[in-house]
């Protein structure tokens, strides 16, 4: 899988020159959708601003599956899909 360049968090849209010069930064985030028995199903690349944002992003994201959010070799968190009754 390759990364989708439309899943980008619009205030990660800034040049590296604004970033590097302003202290903004970004980061990459990957976000693995689960099947039924907790292997990865799908897999989404996007670049947010911090963890609390990316997690906002991997709730829209999901699609109604279970998913985990990382940001390198760190599991940011488990996002388990909410059913509804």
């Amino acid at each position: 899988m390759k990364p989708n360049p439309e899943r980008v968090v619009p205030e990660a849209k800034v040049s590296l020159r604004r970033r590097m010069h302003s202290g903004y930064q970004v980061a990459g985030y990957r976000l693995y959708g689960l099947d039924g028995v907790n292997k990865v199903a799908s897999g989404e690349w996007f670049e947010a601003e911090d963890d609390q944002t990316a997690i906002e992003v991997a709730k829209t994201l999901m699609d109604g599956h279970d998913c985990e959010l990382w940001q390198g070799r760190r599991l940011v968190g488990r996002i388990a899909h909410t059913r509804r009754t």
